[in-house]
Parts: structure tokens; C-alpha cells; sequence
């Protein structure tokens, strides 16, 4: 990737239907947005986010995917069965899974072999709580779920999307600090650094945690943030619309800043 390109990912989360992907298929239709985006749907919707969004430029992906390739696994669906429908992201180790499913640092590591093997891009979730925020723990929170996915992919970590998600910024309105999402991605790309003995300008590292239309040239001109994981705001064409925009802009700004 280039160093001034920006991703911009929409969450759907449990929510969504194919009349709202025929409204991003109208939006989207012959508009040069300027990044990488895509919308990550529920598994009902992959097909007709294929069929919907062929015709623009932006991609689709997954939310989550099982840990296991095949089998007796009732309710599951595999990397395999989302790469079927030319989806390009999965969403893995998101907290909402972590929190309310129990899923493990192994299990995360797990889920993202299964979607790199099927040729598609895992962005990694990772963040601390409010209370590991306030007993000083986000640094060895954060190294802790890094360093399981770095030593499954025996420390190559550049076909990976990592998203630095604090919890207690999902799905709140409350957005991290311009100054705290500096310091959490400094240390992520650092941990990547030394841990997986490659630079960290080759990984996206993009933030999650109530991105708007509002706060986004914000968050996307602070150092090392590569884009964003976009919840509510990614349901409304517009919204998303106005947030690549803001993406598109900084990418310039950043281009033309280093071409000076």
C-alpha cells in the first residue's frame, strides 16, 4: 500500500437490508471516492452486497467468520463460504465478539489464518476497556492481542489490517481524543516494529470508536492513523459518503505535504 492511502470500513454490525445496499449502489454509482472502502454486512447480505456493489468502487467483506475450515459446526459460516461471494475484508476479533462471545486471543489468531487462506484481508480488532484504560493497562492489553497474530503468522504481519478499537469509545458517541489515538497507534505500529522485525508502514493500522462525518478529518490527519472502522455512521449512504470524502482529502494533504 502507499503510505498516504486511507481505508474506510463501514460496520453494519445486526443491521441492514438489501433496500439500504440498493441505496449505497445509487450513491456509489460512478463516483470516484477517492480511497479503499468497503462495507462489512451481515452474512444474509454478502450476496447482494456482490450484486449490489459490483458496480462501484466500493468492496465488501464479512463480520466475522468461524475458526474452523469445515464440518459439524451448526450456525457457523467459513472463510471459504464468504470468499464464494468475492467479499475482500473479515472482520475478526471485533470487542462486541470478544465481550459478549468469550472469544479468545486464539481463536482471534485462528480466524485470521482461515481468511488469509482464502485470499481475502482480516482487520484485526483489538482495544482496551474503560477500566484497563484507567488502571494503565492499554499498552499490555494491546501487546497481548497483537502478539498472538504476529506469532501465527510467523511474524508477518503486512496482510493485515489491524483497527484499533477502544471499547469504551463503540457505539457511544464518545470518541477517543485526537492525542490518545496518536499514542494507542505509535505504540501499535512500535509493537509491530520490534515484535515482527519489519517496518510498520507496510500494515494499515485504522481507528474505530464513534467515527462521524463530524470528527473524521480529525481523526484521519492525526500520525500513523490509516483510515477508519466506521459503525452507525456507515448506514446511511451519505454519512459513509462524507467520511471517505474527508479520506480522500487528507490523502492529498499528505501527498502533497511529502512531495513538497
Amino acid at each position: 500500500m502507499s503510505s498516504t492511502e486511507l481505508l474506510v470500513i463501514g460496520n453494519w454490525k445486526m443491521n441492514g437490508s438489501r433496500a439500504a445496499l440498493a441505496d449505497f449502489a445509487r450513491a456509489f454509482s460512478g463516483v470516484s471516492i477517492g480511497c479503499d472502502a468497503g462495507l462489512c454486512v451481515p452474512f444474509t447480505l454478502l450476496a447482494a452486497a456482490q450484486s449490489a456493489l459490483l458496480g462501484t468502487e466500493l468492496r465488501w467483506g464479512a463480520q466475522d467468520c468461524s475458526e474452523e475450515a469445515e464440518g459439524a459446526f451448526t450456525g457457523d459460516v467459513s472463510a471459504a463460504m464468504i470468499a464464494e461471494c468475492r467479499a475482500s475484508y473479515v472482520i475478526v476479533g471485533h470487542a462486541e465478539r470478544r465481550r459478549v462471545h468469550a472469544e479468545s486471543e486464539g481463536q482471534v489468531a485462528n480466524k485470521v489464518q482461515r481468511v488469509l487462506a482464502c485470499g481475502m484481508t482480516p482487520i484485526v480488532c483489538i482495544g482496551e476497556s474503560s477500566e484497563e484504560r484507567d488502571a494503565n493497562q492499554t499498552k499490555a492489553v494491546l501487546r497481548r492481542q497483537l502478539m498472538q497474530v504476529i506469532r501465527a503468522l510467523n511474524h508477518d504481519i503486512r496482510s493485515v489490517v489491524i483497527a484499533y478499537e477502544p471499547l469504551w469509545a463503540i457505539g457511544r458517541g464518545q470518541i477517543a481524543s485526537p492525542g490518545l489515538i496518536e499514542e494507542a497507534h505509535g505504540f501499535i505500529a512500535d509493537a509491530i516494529t520490534f515484535n515482527a522485525k519489519h517496518t510498520a508502514h507496510g500494515v494499515r493500522i485504522i481507528y474505530g470508536g464513534s467515527v462521524t462525518p463530524g470528527n473524521a478529518a480529525a481523526v484521519f490527519t492525526r500520525r500513523l492513523v490509516g483510515g477508519a472502522l466506521v459503525g452507525g455512521a456507515s448506514l446511511r449512504a451519505e454519512d459513509f459518503m462524507a467520511i471517505c470524502h474527508a479520506a480522500a482529502t487528507c490523502a492529498q494533504q499528505r501527498l502533497a505535504a511529502w512531495t513538497q
